[in-house]
C-alpha cells in the first residue's frame, strides 16, 4: 500500500477546466507572458488590466498584491468573468500561480506515515528558496551533485491572505487565502552531515506549483483531501491530509510566532514519505490534490543516473525481509548506475 492507495497505472484525471458553480472565482494563476488570469470553464480570462492600480514593479508582483486586496477587487473581477469569454486554455501557457512569492515555509515530517510513527513528531519547518519555483509543464533539473537520491514530495500548500504575526490557532484559518498543489523537490544525503535542508531543498527548479490557486471558500475541508502523485502514469504516493501530525491552524500559528507571514507567502504542509521514489531523466510527474487540479512537470538529468524503482515503503519491506529493523519514513531508493554510484 502507498499511503492508503494501491499502486496502479492511473488514467488521466479530468482536465482542470470543468465548469465552476455560480460564476464564482475558483482558480487564479499566471499565463502566457505572466498575465494574471482566472479560469472560467475551458478558458482563462485576463485580469491584468483590472489590477493596474495595485502597487507593482511588473506583473509578477500583481498576484501577491491582488491577494492582499482581494475583497476590494472581487466584485470587479466577478463582473469581468461574467462578460468576458477569455482565451481557450488549450491555447494558453499556464505559469506558476506565485512565481515571485516572498517566502516559502515547508513543514518537515508532518504526517503520521500511515500509522508507522508511534507518536507525533515535534513541529518543525524549513525555508525553501522562492527562486526554486517553476510552473506546470516546466522541467525540474537534477544537478550534477553527489546526492544519494532525488525525490519529489507531493504536498498541499496554503497561501496566506492577510498578515499573520503571533496569531492563535483559533484565528489562523482566517489568514488563509487559498490552496494549491506543491512539490518539495529534494536532493538527499548531501555531505557534510548536519548541513541538510538548504542543500537538499533550495536547488533551482525544486519547487513546482500549480496549475492554479484555489480560493479557500471553494475548497471545503482542507484537512480531508486526497493527495496523489504519479510518475510516468504509475501511482506512487497516495494519502489524505487528515493524516497530518500538526494540523493547518497549528502550523500557521507556530510559523507566525517565529516570523510574520504576509499575503502571498506559501506554506507547504508536508508529505507522507513512504510513497516517495527516485526521479529519473525523462520522467513525467503529476500531482493532484482533490479540487486543486493536476500539476504536471518533466524531469531532466543530463547524467542519466539510475536508481532502484521501488518506493520507500517497498524498500522498507526488503529491509525487514533481511531481518533488519524497519524505518518509520521508509528507505530511499539506491543508485545503481551513473556518476556518483557507490562503489
Amino acid at each position: 500500500m502507498l499511503g492508503g492507495f494501491r499502486a496502479a497505472v492511473a488514467r488521466p484525471a479530468p482536465p482542470a477546466t470543468e465548469s465552476e458553480p455560480g460564476g464564482r472565482i475558483l482558480r487564479l494563476t499566471y499565463f502566457d507572458d505572466y498575465r494574471v488570469g482566472a479560469i472560467k470553464g475551458d478558458a482563462i480570462v485576463d485580469l491584468t488590466p483590472l489590477l493596474s492600480s495595485l502597487p507593482h514593479r511588473d506583473t509578477l508582483d500583481l498576484m501577491p498584491a491582488l491577494i492582499a486586496e482581494f475583497d476590494a477587487f472581487r466584485p470587479t473581477i466577478e463582473a469581468e468573468l461574467t462578460k468576458e469569454m477569455g482565451k481557450k486554455l488549450s491555447e494558453a501557457r499556464l505559469r506558476a500561480p506565485l512565481p515571485r512569492t516572498r517566502q516559502i515555509d515547508c513543514m518537515a515530517v508532518n504526517y503520521m506515515e500511515d500509522g508507522t510513527l508511534s507518536e507525533r513528531p515535534p513541529i518543525n519547518a524549513f525555508h525553501k528558496s522562492p527562486g526554486a519555483v517553476i510552473g506546470p509543464g516546466d522541467t525540474m533539473v537534477l544537478p550534477d551533485i553527489p546526492a544519494i537520491v532525488f525525490e519529489a514530495e507531493a504536498e498541499m500548500a496554503l497561501v496566506i491572505g492577510k498578515r499573520a504575526a503571533n496569531i492563535s490557532e483559533a484565528e489562523a484559518m482566517t489568514h488563509v487565502f487559498g490552496y494549491m498543489n506543491f512539490i518539495d523537490g529534494s536532493a538527499r544525503g548531501m555531505p557534510p552531515a548536519n548541513n541538510v535542508f538548504f542543500q537538499a531543498k533550495s536547488r533551482d527548479t525544486f519547487a513546482p506549483m500549480g496549475p492554479f490557486l484555489v480560493t479557500a471558500d471553494e475548497v471545503g475541508d482542507p484537512q480531508s483531501l486526497d493527495i496523489r502523485l504519479w510518475i510516468n502514469g504509475e501511482l506512487r504516493q497516495g494519502f489524505n491530509t487528515s493524516d497530518m501530525a500538526h494540523r493547518i491552524p497549528r502550523c500557521i500559528s507556530w510559523l507566525s510566532s517565529i516570523h510574520t507571514l504576509e499575503p502571498g507567502d506559501v506554506v507547504a504542509t508536508g508529505t507522507n514519505h513512504r510513497g516517495l521514489s527516485a526521479l529519473h531523466d525523462g520522467d513525467t510527474v503529476e500531482l493532484e490534490t482533490a479540487g486543486l487540479g493536476r500539476l504536471h512537470f518533466r524531469v531532466r538529468d543530463e547524467l542519466k543516473r539510475r536508481w532502484t524503482p521501488e518506493t520507500r515503503a517497498q524498500e522498507n519491506e526488503k529491509l525487514v525481509a533481511r531481518g533488519e529493523k524497519a524505518l518509520p519514513i521508509g528507505v530511499p531508493a539506491r543508485q545503481i548506475s551513473g556518476k556518483y554510484t557507490p562503489a
